[in-house]
């Protein structure tokens, strides 16, 4: 069995590390900024391939969109994990990058829905498909080639690399958008300006390739290679080889869920909630958002070089359970923070409304069913942000601190009437829904509790690399990490946008989303504690 450390086994030079670490992090920067590009327009997203008058189902399909490409991620890590451990590691992500550009500069080319109908959203979603199964190859084998690279005593540190790269992606097309507001007119960019930064992949394909061809093969997969050891079907050894079952167990629930939830909620949850029912102006939440994100990428890079000196466990375990501790506060303190008067008056004038069939159900126009009076109601004051409760009674009634509002019969049937009815109502009652931008202090503050996020995303997520491919025998490694990962990633993680939203609309609450982070958290916490090896670092090991 080939070891990490084999002896005899070349050991790369500084140099060669430096350029693995260099090409490898700058293509998953790339390969990210392509996938995350969607969730970032997600709001011009939905404008221009899945319209409709519902403004919370219209935004629960885009994150449908988003789920779809992270649905596939496990899919991709099977097939590329599969080549990984048979061809090479180098190969294989060249595959992933490519597919990922091509497919993202595609969906900067789909006419919008007004032009070809229903065509529009199912070519976007192929598209997500494509780039779902990219994304699926591109982790592993980014992080195998430089765990495999890296000496021991520095492989937290090394690896962490291309965790910080994960953030660098999002803070990229963050970047991006903002140059591109700043170059194309609002109303230019809104109807064609958002294509840009789709199209511009193609370029960051070219720079990626560029990088990576220069590349030479993992020493430990070229040494697996000479032996006769590589694997025939690393797919069904993955589920079989000794031991592996409860490594696989551990790095989905354990790692991975934690990871991912974790990252979603900081970097996703804090651009949708900042923007949508806080109602902070979209150019200052993705300046916040990118500072805080460039500032997060080096929190894992201390992580990962922690890690090595304190073992993996440690890290992950903290992180955690400081995530459950704090996870609810920061975001209560990001919405008294962003809009203040919103919340102020949410405290001060209760809104209470009762009658028959108080319950809201956001797919009803997709699938045809008939969304009930009072459910609209409910799912005008959610898509307003407006924290509410409900009571049963005949007749429906929407009062603010016991004073009645007057409902219009035209309200039922347009759902922009309903809206900005009802926030005229509210805004006499103390409610502001215009455009937010904080006071600076507020600003500085927001940035700040985004930062404790990041670093509770760092604690879980910064040694992961090192850890994942730790645990796993080298012959099968490109498989046995990758198929937890994207699983775990992809449906504990990809769907945490939509499935949070759907929470929030049928509670009315805007925090109420955080629930499933802290419950998929808190079973992780579990595993993790059970699962992780404790002790310094150390490579894979025969049971």
């Amino acid at each position: 069995m080939i070891a990490d450390n084999a002896v005899g086994q070349r050991q790369p030079s500084d140099k060669e590390i430096r350029l693995v670490i260099a090409a490898s992090s700058a293509g998953t920067i790339f390969e990210w900024y392509d996938f995350f590009i969607y969730g970032t327009l997600a709001g011009l997203i939905g404008a221009a391939f899945f319209p409709s008058g519902n403004e919370t189902l219209q935004i629960l399909l885009v994150w449908a969109g988003f789920a779809v490409g992270f649905g596939f991620r496990p899919l991709g890590a099977i097939l590329f994990g599969f080549l990984g451990d048979r061809l090479g590691r180098k190969y294989t992500f060249l595959v992933t990058v490519t597919l990922m550009g091509i497919a993202t500069a595609g969906v900067g080319l789909v006419p919008n829905a007004a032009t070809i109908g229903l065509a529009a959203p199912v070519i976007v979603i192929l598209f997500r498909i494509l780039q779902g199964l990219a994304l699926g190859g591109e982790y592993g084998g980014a992080a195998i080639y430089v765990a495999e690279h890296a000496p021991p005593e520095k492989r937290g540190f090394y690896t962490s690399f291309i965790q910080a790269s994960v953030v660098g992606g999002f803070v990229l097309s963050i970047i991006v958008v903002i140059a591109c507001r700043a170059l194309i007119p609002a109303d230019e960019f809104a109807a064609w300006g958002w294509r840009v930064p789709f199209l511009l992949s193609l370029i960051l394909l070219g720079i990626s390739l560029w990088m990576r061809l220069k590349l030479s093969e993992s020493p430990v997969f070229q040494a697996m290679k000479a032996a006769g050891e590589t694997s025939s079907n690393p797919f069904k050894e993955s589920l079989t080889y000794p031991g592996n079952p409860k490594r696989i167990f551990v790095a989905l629930f354990g790692i991975t869920g934690v990871l991912t939830t974790i990252w979603y909620t900081a970097f996703f949850s804090g651009l949708s909630f900042l923007r949508g029912p806080m109602r902070v102006d979209e150019t200052l939440v993705e300046w916040i958002l990118m500072v805080a994100g460039s500032i997060s990428m080096g929190f894992y890079l201390l992580v990962g070089r922690w890690s090595d000196r304190v073992g993996r466990r440690k890290p992950i375990l903290i992180g955690a359970l400081a995530s459950l501790v704090l996870l609810f506060p920061v975001f209560w303190g990001m919405g008294a923070l962003a809009n203040p008067s919103l919340a102020n008056a949410a405290q001060a004038e209760p809104v209470v409304v009762s009658g028959q069939t108080c319950s809201t159900d956001p797919f009803a126009e997709l699938f045809g069913r008939e969304q009930s009076d009072c459910g609209k109601i409910l799912e005008s004051l959610t898509a307003s942000g407006v924290a509410y409760d409900v009571q049963e009674g005949t007749d429906l009634t929407v009062a603010v601190d016991e004073r009645t509002v007057a409902l219009q019969s035209n309200w039922f049937a347009d759902g922009a009437a309903r809206r900005d009815g009802l926030q005229r109502a509210l805004e006499a009652a103390g409610f502001d829904f215009s455009t937010q931008v904080p006071p600076v202090i507020n600003i500085v503050g927001i940035v700040v509790l985004l930062l404790v996020l990041g670093g509770l995303s760092a604690l879980t997520y910064g040694s992961v690399a090192a850890l994942l491919s730790e645990m796993f025998p080298p012959r099968i490694r490109y498989s046995s990490m990758s198929i937890p990962y994207h699983i775990g990633a992809g449906y504990l993680g990809g769907f945490l946008p939509l499935i949070s939203g759907i929470i929030v609309a049928r509670s009315g609450d805007v925090y109420a989303g955080l629930w499933y982070t802290w419950g998929v958290v808190a079973f992780g916490l579990v595993v993790a504690w059970w699962g992780l090896p404790s002790g310094p670092p150390r490579d894979f090991e025969e049971a």
